[in-house]
């Protein structure tokens, strides 16, 4: 297009196709969505899953979560990747405490969710001492499914939930109601 050719309505029909408009705060809502820092954190046998996340097969550095950090005050997110025992609970809780706000936390596995099949005593769920943003389930979970995770806390930052699948099917309202 060279300059001045368009002038009324195809100027006007140019700019609504060529120029996006927003505002600041979904601006900066899209720009934490998609630089979010994980922290190297791994508790068990979910921590090898999660480091295959970083590989060529899922390269999740397509979504900006490439660059796993080492300190808690470099990092925004924590992976929980593992069963967590009562005494390392504290620890995660004071390494949670040192990220920098805006902080989120994937509890990865169904050890660390719901202690798994090492339901004992010795073991505690992630949310019963920090706050979970978004559960990952499996034993272990597959890469794909960390990688979904990660997915759903993006939308969830940026504000953009996806409908759930009684809404994208029309199932509303087929809800089972368990009687008293």
């Amino acid at each position: 297009m060279l300059r001045g050719s368009l002038e009324g309505d195809d100027l006007d029909r140019y700019v609504e196709q060529a120029v996006m408009t927003t505002t600041l705060d979904r601006a900066v809502a899209w720009a934490q969505g998609n630089s979010i820092y994980p922290l190297t954190f791994g508790l068990a046998c979910c921590a090898i899953e999660m480091m295959s996340i970083v590989a060529a097969r899922l390269d999740i550095a397509r979504f900006g979560f490439e660059a796993f950090r080492a300190s808690p005050r470099q990092a925004d997110l924590i992976i929980l990747s593992g069963r967590v025992s009562m005494k390392m609970a504290p620890v995660i809780r004071r390494i949670y405490d040192q990220m920098l706000e805006p902080k989120f936390a994937i509890s990865m596995g169904a050890c660390c969710s719901s202690m798994g099949v090492f339901n004992n005593y010795a073991l505690v769920p992630s949310d019963k001492f920090m706050p979970i943003d978004v559960h990952v389930p499996g034993c272990p979970p597959r890469p794909e499914a960390l990688a979904h995770g990660i997915l759903k806390l993006r939308d969830k930052v940026q504000g953009t939930d996806r409908e759930g699948w009684r809404e994208r099917y029309g199932a509303v309202g087929t809800e089972e109601i368990l009687g008293a």
